[in-house]
């Protein structure tokens, strides 16, 4: 690994430094030398009163560079929580570089302890999401490298935590299958080891969410056994995977029980693929000056303050949570005061509609008696909307209410109007809903779309533009196309996708106007597995026929984190302290838009 090095040295003497250099040599300075005693480090730190003097930041940096490596090394099964709390005491978003170069080294080492580590990175990626996909890129880099180079060791250490990553809902799972295919492509000895160690760490997951492709898999491993080109071990490694998963791997647990923290509704899933070309960001592991050092810190402050007030509570309480969710639902029913006939009417038509939902198990029954009901044409709406919320707010999915929605439509083409305004309404707010409504709102759209019951062209006005497409949008995004492709096929989906007389619908997602926006396109359907969407668009990039515009000065992270935080939770007063106080000025932008 390389790192770059700057030639400009400080003066010992210096108080401030006005032009510093943005990179900075990674060897020691005057201040960081660790023979020095521990008195007398004090009084230099002591002394150091300017935070904006390259002095004083990189006595920081190094402090911080110490505490992060110590208590990475120190993380354990019993005092997570507190290792949680400690870390964050550090400016992690600036030592993010050492943190995630401190716990993959960390776990080479210590492969025994990857469930650990794994679990560590769940929790600091539901809050840092930035963080946990830095982990994801430099750990699928590691492996391409160490399996190139033959670094037995440290590719299965990496292949092991890429696996536990994906136990956790960090890395999508499509990569899994990625890695076990490559290495049965052309099966050596070694190669498959370590397809059947990688398999053993994840199996349990890919049996879950794609036992389709783990058969396909089981099939290539059957035809290894038959055809006897292996030695006699890797034979008897394959025969002990398959007497292993007759038992469904109950002796190798995905997660174990104390590590279980994978909550949907709360994290965050990287779609990286095991041939994407990656930034490991290798320099922001050194120091570098900061000219906003005090405008950062307070943002992470600020930022560490909603995300872990109640952490230990969160995470590992959950009576003081259920407790917390009651205080919730106790404020909002303070809140709601009905006012006008047309709210009471609107608890009325509530009701009657929950009533109807379940005490109907056919959905085709259960639509007539909601569209009987004696409402005025303009609850219409409100009915719609409520069969969509209801759907969303189930902790699975269940194609019940797509159906319903479906029969509706059916029974009167005025649904079909209202259901398309819903679909166009669910995604302007997409900022508003958690990652299990989302998955529970663009199954039952995509059910709609599949069945004619909805027009395609709800996707007119929808740009798949970088700078335009917020975090939850592209998840929406992503969830939709994914079931789309499920429910039609690959053909189907690309068929409807480039239809001629579906131009004006579906213009806004494949941008021949700006390279940068067609890249994009191809990026984001390649992400999902569906990069052959985008052939044509390849074409139109490899020919290059309009000049690359400049790209905008990008957000930095702390107002990327900022950002996100506030779609996830718009109503937290904190954040909304926040912004009145325009600690992030981006959001009257947001408002005005």
């Amino acid at each position: 690994m390389k790192m770059l090095k700057s030639n400009v040295v400080p003066e010992l003497g210096g108080t401030s430094n006005p032009h510093p250099s943005e990179t900075i040599s990674a060897a020691p300075s005057w201040i960081d030398k660790l023979d020095m005693p521990s008195t007398k480090r004090l009084r230099i730190e002591n002394s150091l009163t300017d935070k904006l003097t390259f002095e004083y930041q990189r006595l920081a940096w190094e402090t911080s560079k110490k505490s992060i490596k110590s208590l990475v090394k120190q993380v354990n099964k019993s005092n997570l929580p507190i290792i949680i709390r400690q870390l964050l005491e550090n400016n992690i978003v600036r030592s993010r570089g050492i943190f995630v170069r401190a716990i993959i080294k960390t776990q080479e080492k210590s492969p025994i302890n990857t469930n650990v580590y794994a679990a560590l990175i769940c929790i600091i990626n539901r809050k840092f999401p930035q963080i946990g996909e830095l982990i994801c890129k430099r750990l699928i880099l590691s492996f391409r490298q160490t399996y190139k180079s033959n670094d037995k060791s440290n590719y299965l250490a990496s292949a092991k935590f890429i696996a536990h990553l994906i136990n956790q809902n960090i890395l999508n799972e499509i990569i899994a299958l990625q890695i076990v295919v490559s290495l049965l492509e052309n099966p050596t000895d070694d190669s498959v080891e370590l397809a059947i160690g990688f398999l053993k760490e994840c199996f349990q997951k890919l049996l879950e969410v794609n036992p389709q492709g783990l058969d396909s898999v089981y099939s290539t491993l059957r035809n290894l056994l038959d055809k006897s080109s292996l030695n006699k071990t890797s034979q008897d490694m394959i025969e002990t995977l398959f007497a292993v998963e007759k038992d469904q791997f109950k002796s190798h647990l995905s997660i174990q029980t104390d590590f279980d923290l994978a909550n949907e509704n709360d994290q965050y899933k990287h779609m990286l693929q095991l041939d994407d070309s990656f930034d490991p960001e290798y320099m922001i592991d050194v120091f570098k000056y900061d000219e906003e050092h005090e405008v950062n810190e307070k943002k992470y402050n600020q930022i560490r303050k909603i995300n872990f007030r109640n952490s230990d509570d969160e995470y590992w309480s959950s009576s003081n949570s259920s407790d917390s969710d009651e205080d919730d639902d106790a404020n909002q029913e303070k809140q709601q005061k009905i006012t006008d006939q047309t709210e009471t009417n609107l608890v009325t038509l509530d009701h009657k509609t929950c009533s109807i939902i379940q005490s109907n198990v056919d959905a085709k029954e259960c639509a007539k008696k909601l569209h009987n009901m004696n409402l005025y044409r303009r609850q219409d709406w409100d009915l719609c909307e409520m069969i969509v919320d209801i759907c969303a707010q189930q902790p699975t999915y269940e194609h019940f209410f797509a159906l319903v929605g479906e029969h509706m439509c059916l029974l009167d083409k005025g649904y079909r109007d209202w259901f398309e305004s819903s679909f166009r309404y669910q995604y302007r707010h997409a900022d508003c809903q958690n990652n299990v409504k989302l998955r529970n709102m663009t199954k039952f759209f995509a059910h709609l779309l599949t069945r004619n019951s909805i027009r395609w062209n709800v996707f007119e006005g929808i740009q798949l533009i970088e700078k335009n497409l917020t975090l939850s949008a592209g998840v929406c995004l992503k969830n939709l196309f994914l079931e789309l492709f499920q429910i039609f096929g690959f053909t189907k989906l690309k068929n409807h996708l480039t239809d001629p007389t579906l131009t004006f619908a579906f213009q806004g997602f494949f941008l021949r106007d700006n390279i940068e926006n067609a890249r994009f396109c191809i990026k984001f359907f390649t992400s999902i597995g569906l990069g052959r969407i985008t052939d044509e668009l390849s074409e139109f990039v490899t020919s290059d026929p309009i000049p690359a515009a400049s790209s905008p000065r990008r957000m930095s992270i702390y107002d990327e984190i900022l950002q996100q935080l506030y779609q996830r939770r718009p109503n937290d007063e904190i954040l909304q302290q926040l912004y009145d106080r325009r600690i992030c000025p981006y959001e009257e932008d947001r408002r005005n838009n």
